[in-house]
């Protein structure tokens, strides 16, 4: 019989947002310049386990992935049973920068992914000067929804298994089946409702269009990555989006999907580790600039 302890570490930390106190949940792993990892709409921070367990990253970066409150291990709010659960840009971002004050972290690169990915835009228009760098990953500007989101809260239908369905029409058929299921069944453990409020901020909520332009790249480097087989941010929305920044990069991922670092990793792995030497060479670039 073998056995063996992964190198994850999770803990809780107290946040305050928008005047509500929170109880998050997050991982870490690793040493060097802090990476902060978001989640999709509706799972969790396992979709970042195998980039927390990969030794050649974590030697020189500290990879931190937070459970979003309503997510995961995070508890929602005191009073969560009479609240309607609805994300929105102003408590996303509000929550990021919480996290990273509450964590110590100077400038860490931000890397999320699906409305993770959207956020990451919002906060490179916004908030440029808090992070070093941004990793969208099936981001676009805008999405609007090819589906009824209120499916995903009904009484006679089960949310997490309509979640899932949808899921797994935006997981590319490279997938592996084992990494296939382990990312449809973090949306069958999805609380009620709360894949609807999330692609209620993904499809309805502030639109990034008219702020595309404040991004400056020259400040800070925005590379954005899709999967060639995602439905959802497609690769065209995706380069319509990186065509729109001035200077930011773009790749186009080949037998991925919609939630590449969990659906199959070691198809995203020389991906993600393209975007982290990107970030690195462009650091170094506005440091001697």
């Amino acid at each position: 019989m073998t056995s063996s302890i992964e190198p994850i570490t999770g803990r809780y930390v107290r946040l305050t947002v928008d005047g509500t106190p929170l109880r998050v949940y997050f991982e870490e792993a690793g040493q060097g310049r802090p990476v902060v990892c978001l989640h999709t709409a509706g799972a969790d921070t396992r979709q970042w386990r195998f980039i927390l367990n990969d030794e050649a990253f974590t030697s020189s970066h500290r990879f931190l992935a937070f459970d979003l409150p309503w997510h995961g291990k995070s508890l929602p709010p005191e009073g969560f049973e009479t609240a309607e659960y609805l994300l929105t840009t102003g408590t996303y971002i509000e929550t990021v920068l919480s996290f990273c004050n509450a964590l110590g972290l100077e400038k860490p690169l931000l890397a999320g992914c699906s409305m993770g990915g959207r956020i990451a835009l919002q906060l490179a228009a916004l908030h440029p000067d808090r992070f070093a760098g941004f990793i969208a990953i099936e981001a676009s500007d805008f999405q609007p929804a090819w589906y009824d989101i209120d499916w995903f809260h009904r009484p006679d239908a089960h949310g997490g298994e309509m979640g899932a369905a949808l899921v797994s029409a935006n997981i590319a058929p490279q997938a592996p089946s084992v990494e296939r299921w382990n990312t449809q069944w973090m949306f069958m453990q999805s609380g009620p409702g709360v894949f609807r409020g999330d692609l209620s901020f993904y499809t309805k909520d502030d639109s990034l269009t008219g702020r595309l332009g404040m991004i400056d790249t020259r400040k800070t480097p925005v590379h954005i990555m899709c999967g060639e087989y995602d439905l959802t941010c497609t690769p065209e929305d995706a380069r319509r989006t990186a065509e729109a920044i001035d200077g930011a990069t773009l790749a186009i991922m080949k037998d991925l999907g919609h939630f590449p670092m969990s659906e199959n990793p070691s198809a995203f792995r020389p991906c993600f580790q393209e975007a982290l030497e990107l970030m690195r060479h462009s650091q170094a670039e506005l440091a001697h600039a």
